[in-house]
């Protein structure tokens, strides 16, 4: 089942937006298995489920030279890319809620979802600048009377350890605040998804001010996209996908085995004083027509001279991959033409 990646910018209302996904989610899930096991697990994945602390994207305190390789972001994205990875399967609904602003990532999370099979699309969360700056600065407020609050108590009771436990936590429900610097930096660093790249669609959207109504429109859009009657069947990569090795497998592959074949034939029956021909079938059939190896006079070719000719063959022909002629270089070519090359070899040799 798909990935569903929630981006937009930061406290922009992406976690209200995740746990409002989640929950329709587990009630069409149910609908569609009621007399049945469930044919989807669900997981939603976030910086909060994985314990990944705001402050990793914070560059303040990193000099400038080195903000490009922000190790502590990039550890935590490799968290994240890892607890995906584990439970991404074509029976898998998975809500990845987080910022998600590099373009760059979701293509890696896109590929990753294409190597299993399974669909993914992009949940970006409109909001003003202004609008989720606000809801920053109102988180910062909060936070501050607590650490105050927190600060008075412990002056009162010279209790060191309440102190420094007011200062971290909020409440559980409530998410923390970005640091001013580090909420403007990730504005200025969020990179939009584009509907017209592969990565980035089916990109839907929901605003700060859409309501019960638009956002059970939406969520009924991306359950028919990605889990109901409108999904399309994902296909990987060519790049991505095993070739076989039967007897219609692929070039290099038959390539390789007929000129082992050929060459072990070679030893196999050439006499100590050097001159035979051998006689090599120029297909699978047995009684069909036969080509002949002529051997030097006088003298028996070695393992060594037959692999470095052989190399030398492949070499020639593993070049063309990709042109006209190779795909006509079959089994029954392929002997002919190593053959060929083997007789011209001993005769200047000779």
């Amino acid at each position: 089942m798909p990935l569903i990646i929630i981006t937009g910018f930061p406290t922009s209302g992406k976690t209200t937006r995740a746990k409002q996904l989640h929950s329709y989610l587990s009630e069409r899930i149910r609908e569609s298995s009621s007399s049945t096991p469930p044919k989807y697990r669900l997981h939603l994945i976030s910086d909060q489920t994985l314990s990944i602390p705001r402050s990793v994207y914070d560059l303040s305190a990193t000099p400038a030279h080195v903000r490009s390789a922000n190790a502590s972001e990039k550890d935590a994205r490799a968290s994240i890319y890892g607890a995906v990875k584990r439970v991404l399967s074509d029976r898998d609904i998975v809500i990845l809620d987080g910022l998600n602003y590099i373009k760059g990532w979701r293509y890696q999370l896109f590929c990753e979802s294409k190597a299993v099979r399974t669909p993914s699309c992009v949940l970006q969360i409109g909001c003003s600048r202004e609008k989720a700056r606000e809801v920053n600065e109102e988180r910062l407020r909060r936070r501050q009377e607590r650490q105050d609050a927190g600060a008075d108590a412990g002056n009162e009771n010279g209790n060191e350890k309440e102190e420094n436990q007011s200062d971290e936590k909020p409440s559980e429900e409530e998410e923390g605040p970005y640091e001013p610097e580090n909420w403007e930096n990730l504005v200025f660093r969020y990179e939009e998804p584009n509907p017209m790249t592969r990565w980035d669609s089916p990109l839907f959207t929901l605003i700060w001010e859409d309501g019960e109504d638009q956002t059970r429109q939406v969520f009924d859009s991306m359950w028919d996209t990605v889990a109901g009657e409108a999904r399309k069947p994902v296909r990987p990569n060519q790049a991505t996908v095993q070739r076989s090795r039967d007897a219609g497998g692929d070039y290099l592959y038959i390539l390789d085995r007929e000129t082992q074949e050929i060459v072990k034939r070679i030893l196999d029956q050439q006499s100590d004083d050097g001159g035979d021909e051998i006689r090599i079938p120029s297909g699978s059939d047995k009684n069909g027509d036969e080509l002949v190896v002529e051997l030097p006079a006088g003298k028996k070719v070695g393992l060594p001279q037959l692999q470095r000719l052989r190399r030398a063959y492949m070499g020639l022909h593993r070049g063309g991959i990709g042109l006209e002629g190779v795909g006509n270089m079959g089994p029954e070519r392929i002997r002919e033409t190593f053959v060929g090359y083997l007789n011209d070899a001993f005769e200047k040799d000779g």
